[in-house]
């Protein structure tokens, strides 16, 4: 079960690797996941993501009082800004767009409704 649980803590880390350089990808949730997923499989490298310079903060703002500190919520709004601008550039289909939109509106509201923290 630990196998499973480190190879769905991995790749929780690379789709938020990933969205740190791809707006479509939220970054945030898929570290907390990842550390979370981690902290099944593997303590070290678990304390490896929470003592992360970068990660470490919104993890543990997360853990301890389910905040997402106001510049990383401001780094995730513009980037489901930015793909759904990309998407209206590109033309998508208008369902594209719709399913697109009702995601993004979610993703948002559940980011803005979340405490700040600190980091």
């Amino acid at each position: 079960m630990r196998l499973i649980w480190m190879a769905l803590g991995s790749l929780a880390l690379i789709a938020g690797l990933i969205g740190v350089v791809l707006p479509i990808v939220p970054t945030t949730p898929f570290i907390i996941l990842a550390a979370f997923l981690f902290g099944k499989g593997s303590r070290t490298v678990e304390l490896w993501l929470i003592n992360h310079r970068t990660f470490g903060p919104m993890i543990l703002d997360w853990r301890k009082n389910g905040a997402i500190a106001p510049r990383y919520k401001a780094m995730g709004l513009s980037m489901m800004a930015a793909a759904f601008g990309l998407s209206l550039y590109l033309r998508l289909p208008a369902t594209a767009l719709t399913a697109q939109a009702v995601c993004l509106i979610g993703a948002a509201t559940y980011i803005l409704t979340r405490p700040n923290g600190s980091a």
